[in-house]
């Protein structure tokens, strides 16, 4: 008895089928496959329409180069190697008072880092021909600190974070120090340039966001954006 599955001549039934409508031999593609692949290639340029714009607005911010003139802070004689003196800068232009920050600023003090302390953590020598600018966004979370002269040590109030003398991070949750401007001396003005991170040892590094680490291994897990000015 013949199988139910099989024609009178013992061929497959699924391979009896009819013919598409225009179809011929040696074909290899069907009608409804070429509207399938057009409907979907119309489908992923309408997504790529919409999708690629708003990629490229959250990423072009990553490689805009931030502008970050220098600017006059005060004469030379405004600034002593025993303490530092708070001046009001601007981070941020064309918005105003909001764009202000405020920076730490002192004269280069070579006894500072003449000690067996700060020689045994590696820190780099000061000039007295060079102004140190500390910033105060603490690299915690980014709260302003506050430079305590009793205890000539800087203070976050948010969250506790201790820095010392030259900006080193001594106790609280901040993962490094303080970050940095680069600083420069013309016709006897005192000129703050763009922000940069250091490393634990007070080596200059391209500028961090709070949070970020920075130093040995970290400098690739954390690595700065394309954007950020190199560290002086």
């Amino acid at each position: 008895m013949a199988d139910e599955g099989n024609d009178k001549q013992g061929a497959p039934k699924h391979l009896d089928r009819p013919d598409p409508a225009g179809y011929f031999k040696g074909e290899s593609m069907t009608r409804r496959t070429v509207l399938s692949i057009g409907v979907q290639a119309v489908g992923g340029a309408a997504v790529a329409a919409v999708a690629l714009p708003a990629v490229g607005f959250a990423v072009a911010p990553l490689f805009e180069e931030q502008s970050e003139p220098w600017q006059s802070v005060g004469p030379t004689t405004d600034f002593s190697p025993d303490t530092y003196r708070a001046v009001v800068i601007t981070a941020v232009e064309g918005i105003g008072e909001t764009g202000k920050t405020t920076a730490y600023i002192r004269q280069g003090n070579p006894e500072i880092t003449n000690t067996p302390e700060a020689k045994e953590k590696g820190y780099p020598p000061e000039s007295a021909d060079e102004y140190i600018a500390i910033s105060t966004r603490c690299a915690h979370v980014g709260c302003p600190v506050r430079f305590v002269e009793a205890s000539r040590n800087f203070i976050c109030p948010c969250h506790g974070g201790v820095y010392g003398f030259v900006g080193e991070r001594i106790g609280g949750p901040p993962v490094r120090p303080l970050d940095r401007f680069q600083t420069r001396v013309t016709n006897g003005q005192v000129e703050l340039g763009p922000r940069f991170s250091v490393t634990n040892n007070l080596d200059p590094v391209r500028a961090r966001d709070p949070g970020e680490f920075t130093g040995g291994i970290w400098n690739y897990l954390y690595p700065p954006r394309p954007s950020v000015p190199p560290p002086p």
